[in-house]
C-alpha cells in the first residue's frame, strides 16, 4: 500500500516537474517504469537518448528500485548488462540508499554519474583504466558508442535526398505562382482593403 501511494506520487511529480533531462513513465504495470536521459551537453554522451529500465521491489522505499540501462553506453561504472555501481541504489552497510531517497533523485544521480564518472570503484575495470590513463580514447570511444546506440535515428541517404528534392520542386513552384500571380484575377488583386 505505501509503495502503490508513494510512487503514484513521484510519477505524478515527475510527470509534472521532470528534472532537466529526464523522462519517466509507467510500463504497463505500478512497479515496472522506464525513463530516458538526455546526454549531458560537454560529455562523450552529449546528444544521445539514454533508456532505463526501473523496478520497483515490493518493499519500496525501504528497498531501493533495480535500475539498469537498457542503451548500451560506454562508462566505467555501468557494464555491458546496463547495471550501474553507484552507492545509492544499494541498502548500507555496502551501500547509502535512505527511504528518503525517491526515483527523480536517483536519475539526476545517474545523469551526474554520466557526466562524472567515478573510475576509483569501477564496474568496467578497462575502460575505468583507459578514463584514468588514457582519457581522448575513453572520450573517443565514448562518443562512438553513443552515436551508434543511443543516437537519434537518422534518415537514409536516398530518402533525404528526396526529400531536399520535392522540397526545392515545390517551393519552385509556388514562387512561380507568386510571380506570375498565380490563378487570382485581376478583379481580385485589386480588391485591398483600404487603411
Amino acid at each position: 500500500m505505501q509503495r502503490t501511494s508513494r510512487l503514484s506520487r513521484e510519477l505524478s511529480l515527475l510527470a509534472t516537474e521532470p528534472p532537466p533531462g529526464i523522462t519517466c513513465w509507467q510500463n504497463g504495470q505500478l512497479n515496472d517504469l522506464r525513463a530516458q536521459i538526455l546526454g549531458g551537453a560537454d560529455t562523450p554522451y552529449d546528444k544521445g537518448i539514454f533508456n532505463l529500465e526501473i523496478i520497483v521491489p515490493e518493499r519500496y522505499p525501504f528497498e531501493p528500485p533495480k535500475i539498469r540501462f537498457l542503451t548500451p553506453i560506454y562508462h566505467p561504472n555501468i557494464d555491458s548488462a546496463g547495471r550501474i555501481c553507484l552507492d545509492i541504489l544499494k541498502l548500507p552497510p555496502k551501500g547509502a540508499w535512505r527511504p528518503s531517497l525517491n526515483i527523480s533523485t536517483l536519475l539526476t544521480s545517474i545523469q551526474l554519474l554520466m557526466a562524472e564518472p567515478n573510475p576509483d570503484d569501477p564496474l568496467m575495470a578497462d575502460i575505468s583504466s583507459e578514463y584514468k590513463y588514457n582519457k581522448q580514447l575513453f572520450l573517443l570511444n565514448a562518443r562512438e558508442w553513443t552515436a551508434k546506440y543511443a543516437g537519434q535515428p537518422r534518415v537514409p541517404k536516398p530518402l533525404e535526398e528526396k526529400i531536399n528534392q520535392s522540397e526545392t520542386s515545390a517551393s519552385s513552384e509556388s514562387i512561380k505562382q507568386k510571380r506570375k500571380g498565380g490563378n487570382i484575377s485581376r478583379k481580385e488583386k485589386k480588391s485591398c482593403p483600404d487603411s
